[in-house]
């Protein structure tokens, strides 16, 4: 189906990844209805190539994975997909095979795969969508790559706040308290107090 294949484009350009091959398409090409679920990823699209058979299409490569959600009797190393990374040589060229949506990859067609790989999933309903398991393989792979923890800043800018203005905060914080009976019986009343300043001012309170 075209939209799966536009959800895929969509999903490798999400983890910076830029091919995709395709073996024998059962739609049209090119897909008006793959550019439509493409959305931002249509230079994907546009770079596809097209093979008559998975042997041509992988003919390049140098490391085959081969995704499916059943245990197939095949004589072939099966993995989970979190272990990925540790199959992976840099300066090698990888490639991932998907199956159709409706029957997955044949055993023939696995047989060209260096490994079959598992996406842990629910036993008893372990079926992903496409893209789903696209995107899932793309992550690791862009965790691999990236090869560095990322780290995220807020654009949000706001002085600490002054011990005057957390001050006047927590009169207003223990006057609506009183107001409500809450700081309550008379003899704990000033632990309380001490208690909430306590905790606000640990928290380096902006303004």
């Amino acid at each position: 189906m075209g939209e799966n294949i536009g959800s895929v484009a969509r999903a490798i350009k999400n983890f910076n990844i830029k091919y995709l091959r395709i073996v024998n398409p059962r739609c049209n090409w090119p897909s008006q209805k793959a550019l439509a679920t493409s959305v931002g990823a249509k230079d994907v699209l546009k770079s596809v190539k097209i093979y008559d058979s998975v042997e041509k299409s992988i003919g390049d490569l140098d490391i085959i994975f081969a995704s499916s959600s059943r245990i197939r009797k095949v004589n072939k190393r099966i993995i989970s997909v979190t272990n990925l990374k540790t199959k992976i040589t840099k300066g090698k060229k990888i490639g991932i095979l998907f199956g159709s949506e409706s029957s997955g990859l044949s055993n023939d067609e696995i047989s060209c795969a260096d490994y079959l790989v598992k996406i842990p999933s629910n036993k008893k309903f372990s079926s992903l969508n496409l893209s789903h398991s696209a995107i899932i393989f793309c992550f690791e792979l862009f965790q691999y790559f990236s090869g560095k923890k990322i780290k995220y800043k807020t654009g949000y800018k706001s002085s600490v706040a002054k011990k005057s203005e957390v001050n006047r905060f927590l009169n207003f914080i223990i006057q609506g308290l009183d107001k409500k009976g809450f700081l309550q019986p008379d003899h704990k009343r000033q632990s309380m107090i001490r208690n909430i300043n306590n905790i606000f001012h640990r928290l380096n309170l902006s303004e």
